[in-house]
């Protein structure tokens, strides 16, 4: 280094004389000294590399203080932000699967700012279980005898095979091994269970009489344990196929004295025909067709917080309680909280209109379009270019793969479509839309209304 450039990183204050300023002093009491003289330290260092790497000039004492001034906003905000959701994509699983409804929301709030009766019996006055909050309003939804919470579906998969399977067989047909998000596959959780998975069939046809060939009697206690059902949630076989009802192998799996455990993963308590959907199985049918246990989600198509929820049989529930992994796997006060609030709505018949995300299912074409001109109509001069198209939003989720609903949707003008697409995504609210024929479009169905003014000023923002 020349003598030049040393005499002019010589003046670069220290980050003691920083720290004396007045603007420096009130960051303070906001930020805490530690993180103010870190953020000091960055910043003298970034102006002192960039003046040996371009020769140029200290640039003062406001540059620092911008730079420093940058660092600690960066520090204190929330990776986790909130987004408006313009994909159309109902069940975003990136974009946090589904949101929450007022009364939710409440009372996710409620049980979280103060103390509850959480694991305390208030009338007898002694220790409870937390897994009575939710269970009578589960079993009177879905006729069981019986049901459990835990933090998500896996966990109640990996629960039930890992309570009831360690050690024997489960027998499974090659057409339902399924990948979830995230590359998480179903044999994956079957070994980590320790139950041994045995695979019947082909990927498109399995019959009957291939998990009846395949069912083994040990007299060590490690022959098969059950018969295990996964719903196909997020993909189809079409075609040349063939696969055993669930009735079927209830009667095959209790003739032989075996389980029958029926993974339906997303899981609805609502019939999805009569919003214009294909059949989703759901929780009630494989109740009254005597499946031993039945796992599925809380935040898919039930539309509440995250939660595996495990419901069937009462001893066999009792089992998984006193299992050691069930603590492990076991959710906290506001998510119990959210999930009964949730429920509620069903039991009141309101799910469709109360539930956001059967409200935006529900939605249809016609109302989307009359948002989205009212949009295009705020937009004024901004809006030049922008047009209205038809076009078609999906469920997601892993759900109801290839079902989707016919919706309107906002085009943006053709100009450069990845920028635009960026742009809006690293505003504040960031938005999230998608790329379609290269146009930017957004699909209003999953854009909820609280946020139609935001979005608004986001797109006079970038247009």
């Amino acid at each position: 280094m020349n003598e030049d450039m040393q005499n002019l990183l010589r003046q670069l204050p220290s980050v003691d004389e920083l720290l004396r300023s007045a603007r420096v002093t009130a960051w303070i009491e906001d930020y805490g000294h530690d993180a103010v003289t870190e953020a000091l330290r960055q910043a003298i260092e970034a102006v002192r590399q960039r003046m040996i790497a371009t020769g140029s000039a200290y640039p003062g004492e406001e540059e620092l203080l911008r730079l420093a001034d940058a660092w600690l906003a960066l520090l204190v905000e929330p990776t986790l932000r909130p987004v408006i959701n313009a994909t159309g994509v109902i069940i975003h699983t990136n974009l946090g699967r589904a949101p929450l409804s007022d009364e939710v929301l409440a009372a996710m709030r409620a049980a979280g700012e103060g103390y509850s009766n959480l694991e305390f019996d208030l009338e007898l006055g002694r220790r409870g279980s937390r897994y009575v909050h939710a269970e009578a309003l589960l079993c009177r939804l879905t006729g069981a005898e019986a049901a459990l919470l835990v933090n998500n579906n896996a966990g109640a998969v990996l629960l039930v095979l890992s309570a009831l399977a360690r050690g024997r067989e489960v027998i499974i047909s090659r057409g339902q091994l399924v990948e979830i998000g995230g590359g998480f596959r179903i044999p994956e959780v079957m070994a980590q269970s320790g139950a041994r998975l045995v695979e019947v069939g082909t990927t498109n046809r399995t019959y009957v009489r291939d998990y009846a060939d395949a069912i083994r009697t040990a007299p060590d206690g490690e022959g098969t344990a059950a018969l295990m059902r996964v719903h196909s949630s997020n993909f189809r076989i079409i075609g040349f196929s063939a696969m055993p009802s669930l009735e079927e192998l209830v009667a095959l799996a209790h003739e032989r004295g075996l389980w029958l455990f029926d993974d339906l993963g997303s899981g609805t308590l609502l019939d999805t025909e009569p919003f214009g959907l294909a059949h989703e199985p759901m929780v009630q049918e494989s109740v009254r067709a005597d499946a031993d246990l039945i796992t599925f989600s809380g935040d898919k198509l039930l539309g509440g917080p995250q939660a595996g929820i495990i419901v069937g049989k009462k001893e066999l529930v009792a089992r998984l309680r006193r299992h050691p992994l069930t603590r492990a796997l076991r959710v906290d006060k506001t998510t119990i909280a959210g999930i009964q609030a949730n429920l509620l709505h069903y039991v009141k018949g309101e799910a469709p209109t109360a539930v956001p995300i059967w409200r935006m299912i529900a939605m249809t074409q016609a109302e989307i379009e009359a948002r989205a001109r009212v949009l295009l109509d705020a937009l004024g001069s901004s809006g030049a270019g922008c047009e209205l198209l038809p076009g078609r939003s999906m469920v997601g989720g892993g759900s109801l793969p290839e079902e989707s609903l016919p919706t309107t949707l906002l085009a943006l003008p053709d100009e450069n479509a990845t920028e635009l697409a960026r742009s809006l995504r690293l505003g504040r609210p960031a938005v999230v839309a998608r790329i379609q024929e290269g146009h930017v479009v957004l699909d209003l169905r999953t854009v909820l209304p609280r946020q139609e003014e935001a979005l608004l000023a986001r797109l006079r923002e970038v247009l």
